[in-house]
């Protein structure tokens, strides 16, 4: 047999979990030209070394495919400027913290702030203008929650954009109104849909909000994108972006912050034209390489749970009669999802609610009906609240359940919490429910929702597998929890498959590119509780060692 080239990397001396079922397990692969020529064991890696070959000895240790987040905000991503707010579970904390932020910055001319909890509002009501005022006197204040679906606003800030009693309907969001006054009470719902938009995030530009400024939001980018190496996240899908944002990417990219491999969906906010399809089309071929892919769009049929804007079946707990909205009548949203089904693309759907993810299937289904069946792989993004009888759907309709299991564990939304609170016990089995969907066949996508929570793989594996917090504790609704290996395979090959990158990414596999990290522990073999606080130890992208710790 003829001695193959040289490789230009040689991995050796691993634990490989390949997520590849024709070769589960390894100890060694060859990569040359970015991607994977060989792999096998160890005692066969010797032929494929030469002068310049680069090994890499993983000493045992576990080896994985590069993980692909199918949803992290890394654009979004969390801001330095802003006060701090997660962990502040009450308004005396929350006064603290804006306090101690304007002592520090006198003469700045906005007060903003992330990761509000709404839970930090005494007696399950939203927050008010009156609430902030007491910590921010008379400088604008802008506070974001932690899922960035709503804001708030103190009483200079509502002078100083514009919000009062008539003009409510803002291109940021939608303004919350005293029901006995009419007067804006300082809570700014939709924000999400439309603050996030390119209308809404110019307009908050235009209008001196600083956290809406290019520089500010590239800053965001590139620390999100470094995080996302750290963390041995190789592919990043960016669900929500509009053309403007595109510049973001092609900057990190020249300046070498582009480090992992991005997929951006671009948003599809309601009244989007026919001639911006076009452009997004056309955005989709200019941008088609392996590490920055324009193409998904990204929708949404209801808002979220905490402050009841998520459409339900039923009543939310203690209301007789408020189900929660969707953004578009079903009729309407079907006949949309069709049309943009017919024109080849996927597409992604925020859904929270049990109403709203069976609105969205129904439109799926529509599309099926009309078009005939294709390999669309549409996601329903999030499927927090999700009725049993619509379980089965997502594998007959060939539909993704792009999910994030951090989001499932108690401290963020078991009892106690609003989301818990709001839905009540009754259907608290629907909750997240990822056993349920894996064991009807459904592909599970999983993801972060960085920065709504944390980054790391390895919590989100370990809520997951647990349904506990990062630090232990009682477990919520664990019938739901998923095996380990599942796990892994959801972040890796199941959120490969479901953005049409599994011939490319998501196994250690021949022919793939050679994007996997070499993890400091073996997370198939510790207990659950020790995978967090696991580090990626070396993190290689296209055969190209970008992260390593020392």
């Amino acid at each position: 047999m003829n001695r193959p080239a040289p490789a230009d990397l040689l991995l050796v001396h691993g634990r490989v979990h390949t997520v590849d079922p024709h070769l589960p397990e390894a100890e060694a692969f060859a990569v040359r030209g970015g991607r994977i020529v060989w792999i096998g064991a160890d005692s066969e890696a010797e032929a494929w070394t030469g002068p310049r070959t680069r090994v890499v000895d993983a000493g045992g240790r576990l080896v994985l495919p590069g993980f692909v987040d199918a949803h992290n905000h890394v654009r979004l991503g969390s801001d330095d400027a802003c006060v701090q707010l997660a962990g502040a579970r009450d308004l005396d904390g929350i006064h603290a913290r804006v306090r101690a932020w304007r002592a520090a910055h006198p003469d700045a001319p906005w007060i903003e702030a992330e990761a509000f909890d709404y839970s930090a509002i005494p007696g399950g009501r939203m927050p008010t203008a009156a609430d902030l005022d007491p910590a921010t006197g008379d400088t604008p204040a802008l506070v974001l929650s932690y899922d960035v679906h709503t804001a708030w606003l103190n009483t200079a800030a509502l002078r100083l954009l514009d919000v009062r009693a008539g003009h409510t309907d803002l291109p940021f969001g939608t303004a919350v109104t005293d029901a006995a006054t009419g007067q804006p009470t300082g809570f700014v719902k939709d924000f999400a849909v439309k603050g996030l938009s390119r209308e809404g995030h110019r307009a908050l530009r235009d209008l001196g909000v600083p956290w809406a400024s290019a520089d500010r939001q590239y800053g965001r980018l590139a620390r999100s994108l470094d995080d996302a190496v750290r963390y041995g996240i190789t592919t990043v899908v960016e669900p929500q972006n509009s053309l403007d944002d595109l510049a973001l990417f092609q900057r990190a990219r020249a300046e070498g912050r582009l480090r992992s491999r991005i997929v951006a969906a671009l948003f599809h906010p309601r009244g989007t034209t026919d001639a911006e399809l076009d452009e997004f089309a056309a955005a989709a071929r200019e941008f088609a390489d392996d590490r920055l892919r324009v193409g998904p769009l990204k929708l949404y049929i209801d808002d979220v749970v905490e402050p009841r804007t998520a459409a339900l079946l039923e009543p939310y707990a203690g209301c007789r009669h408020h189900r929660g909205d969707t953004f578009y009548p079903p009729e309407e949203f079907a006949e949309l999802l069709t049309r943009l089904d017919a024109r080849g693309f996927q597409c992604f759907v925020h859904a929270t609610g049990d109403r709203g993810i069976r609105t969205v299937l129904d439109a799926v289904e529509r599309a099926r009906a009309v078009n005939g069946p294709r390999d669309a792989r549409h996601q329903v993004v999030h499927v927090e609240c999700l009725d049993p009888a619509d379980t089965p759907r997502f594998a007959e309709l060939g539909v993704t359940a792009c999910m994030q299991p951090r989001h499932a564990a108690p401290d963020i939304a078991g009892p106690g919490r609003d989301w818990a609170e709001n839905i009540g016990p009754e259907r608290w089995h629907k909750a997240w429910p990822l056993r349920s969907l894996h064991r009807a066949g459904a592909l599970l996508a999983l993801s972060s929702d960085w920065n709504v929570a944390e980054m790391d793989p390895m919590i989100g594996i370990h809520a997951a597998v647990t349904r506990r917090p990062p630090g232990g504790g009682p477990a919520w609704t664990p019938e739901e929890t998923l095996d380990v290996a599942t796990a892994v395979e959801g972040y890796t090959m199941g959120s490969a498959r479901a953005n049409f990158l599994e011939h490319d990414r998501g196994s250690l596999t021949v022919g793939k590119l050679a994007d996997f990290v070499v993890l400091s522990r073996d997370i198939l073999r510790v207990d659950a509780d020790a995978i967090p606080g696991t580090v990626a130890e070396t993190v290689v992208v296209g055969g190209e060692v970008v992260h390593t710790v020392a």
